[in-house]
């Protein structure tokens, strides 16, 4: 049996997510899908950006894990954090923030499609993790400030692992999967 990558998303749960975010997202999502036979898609498992994503790389054949903080566990499908295209989900007993160190954790490259506070904690969690990181910029959310921290690509002076700050959706996608592939 063949491993598979595992790429998270760091991404807005806002139910009327940011329009240009929710294009980046669209745009990102079919890209990686292209590879959905070696790829599975990690996410916190709600609604907004998170729900997009996931509904593009299923709709084209993807597998998706969300991983269910204990405030989601109970949603109903009418909710707006409610997220039908989690193919796997994980329910976690653990808290929001909590959740966001399982996701960095677990994956093999993060990717940060917009968002705040909670985006932005996924996105300095997978630096201290060594994941490699790509952001995705120009997405109208406070994540675009993050390139503002990195200097040439690096959090700080121990160089943990180097970020990747993109504006196009599919060169994100691309990079996560060939960072990941490496």
């Amino acid at each position: 049996m063949k491993s598979r990558s595992i790429i998270a998303i760091g991404a807005s749960s806002d139910p009327n997510p940011l329009p240009k975010a929710v294009e980046k997202t669209r745009e990102f999502a079919k890209t990686l899908a292209r590879y959905r036979d070696d790829v599975l898609l990690l996410t916190g498992g709600d609604g907004g950006l998170m729900k997009i994503a996931c509904e593009e790389f299923v709709k084209r054949g993807g597998m998706t894990i969300g991983i269910i903080p204990l405030e989601d566990e109970e949603v109903g499908e009418h909710h707006p954090r409610y997220s039908p295209y989690n193919t796997i989900r994980i329910f976690t007993g653990i808290t929001y923030q909590a959740r966001s160190i399982q996701i960095a954790r677990s994956c093999h490259a993060m990717v940060i499609l917009g968002g705040g506070a909670g985006t932005v904690i996924e996105a300095f969690l997978a630096y201290l993790y060594q994941k490699p990181l790509i952001v995705l910029t120009n997405t109208g959310y406070p994540s675009d400030k993050l390139a503002e921290f990195w200097e040439d690509g690096y959090l700080d002076h121990r160089r943990i692992t180097k970020a990747y700050f993109v504006e196009e959706p599919a060169e994100a996608a691309e990079l996560a999967y060939r960072l990941t592939r490496s």
